[in-house]
């Protein structure tokens, strides 16, 4: 029996590559978050407007993210990414010279075609170029880069970047769509040097099977199903509570700046968890770490509905751990499910990211709804550890589909 070919070193900077593309990505979400009021001012629209602003790519995104997938298998990473990651700087352009509501919606909505693009590529990249541990690293150090380009964005627009462009904000969002621009150029730089490129997979000559027949073998597996609808679970629990944190800390007795601080917490713990617990998801381990991670999710809405000292740390922590990771585990899952492989990684990875944007809008519109019925997040916390059990029980399920 042979030996397996030692990896390539090049895949350390592909792995560079997917994350400087996916900083862009967080850093395009969050641009717009710090400022809302200026925004809303010179242009003159309602905040309600501009609720429908923020919210418009996830729907886009919903509707792209299968198609996305699949032009991703046909014409492979290299162009494909890069051309998502340009479409999302090109949102980042038009937000910045938008003159009308019309024009700023318009702008969001076009980010959520580039979106699935990257999302997709992303573990599409990973699965090919790292194996066995490798691999569950590799995963989590890039999705630790939309966290930290968030994390630029939200500290770095109020406190420097509007006094030095002298409240200017579209100076601001010009600024992110020209390090997503650089960002989709340091990608396929990489991406074209003659050590990647002597691994790209050969082009096939045969013709592109028909989309549908693609996806109607995908969601006949079982596992798959089973997946996709723990992806809607796992996003309704991460954007609900990514959403209204700040809100629930509020009403749970902190003042406004206080629970801005408290709110970072998960963030933080976050990447450090990203790093780690991926690792040590092994396809032997994979569906043990994937339960625990469930039952800390379950745990860390409990301990927050408790929202007294300690157990509000130890809530936020675990929800920081989990929100890091379920996804990354997830997808990790499903890309090496029986069946799917990583020719058609891609394809899987949209259906994963379109299935699961349907949950991550509908999980804050649902506290918002629950909070406005019962004026108290009591009831809405409780409802996310109902989802955070039917991971749980998810989990279960799929490990003796996959026995």
């Amino acid at each position: 029996m042979s030996a397996e070919p030692p990896a390539p070193p090049i895949r350390w900077a592909i792995l560079f590559g997917v994350w400087t593309v996916y900083f862009c990505f967080g850093l395009t979400i969050a641009g717009l978050a710090p400022i809302i009021g200026p925004i809303t001012r010179d242009l003159e629209i309602s905040h309600t407007a501009m609720g429908g602003v923020l919210g418009i790519w996830q729907l886009t995104y919903i509707v792209a993210a299968v198609p996305g997938g699949s032009f991703l298998d046909r014409v492979g990473a290299r162009r494909a990414i890069f051309l998502g990651a340009m479409i999302v700087a090109l949102s980042g352009l038009l937000r910045g010279i938008a003159d009308s509501a019309a024009l700023l919606f318009v702008a969001v909505a076009i980010f959520g075609i580039g979106g699935p693009i990257v999302s997709a590529g992303a573990p599409k990249e990973i699965a090919r170029w790292f194996k066995g541990s490798d691999r569950g690293f590799a995963m989590g150090i890039y999705i630790t880069g939309p966290a930290i380009g968030s994390i630029v964005a939200l500290s770095l627009t109020n406190s420097v970047l509007m006094p030095y462009f002298e409240g200017d904000w579209r100076s601001v969002l010009l600024l992110w769509s020209a390090v997503a621009a650089l960002g989709a150029c340091v990608w396929f730089a990489i991406a074209s040097l003659p050590a990647a490129r002597r691994h790209d997979p050969p082009v096939s000559t045969a013709k592109p099977r028909p989309q549908k027949e693609v996806i109607g073998e995908l969601v006949r597996l079982p596992a798959v199903r089973l997946l996709l609808a723990m992806s809607v679970a796992i996003f309704a629990l991460n954007h609900g509570l990514n959403n209204w944190l700040p809100e629930i800390l509020r009403v749970g007795g902190m003042t406004p700046v206080e629970a801005g601080y408290w709110a970072t917490v998960p963030t933080l713990i976050g990447i450090f968890a990203s790093l780690t617990i991926p690792r040590l998801a092994t396809p032997e381990r994979r569906h043990l770490v994937l339960g625990l991670l469930a039952a800390g999710a379950v745990l860390a809405c409990l301990l927050l509905w408790v929202a007294g000292q300690p157990a509000l740390t130890i809530g936020l922590a675990l929800q920081g751990i989990a929100r890091s990771s379920l996804m990354t585990v997830a997808i990790l899952t499903l890309v090496e499910t029986k069946g799917v492989g990583e020719e058609r990684a891609g394809t899987a990875s949209g259906l994963f990211f379109s299935a699961a944007e349907v949950g991550g809008a509908g999980g804050p519109i649902l506290l918002g709804l629950v909070y406005d019925a019962t004026h108290s997040f009591d009831l809405s916390l409780w409802i996310l550890a109902g989802v955070a059990a039917f991971l749980l029980l998810g989990t279960l399920r799929l490990k003796a589909l996959q026995s």
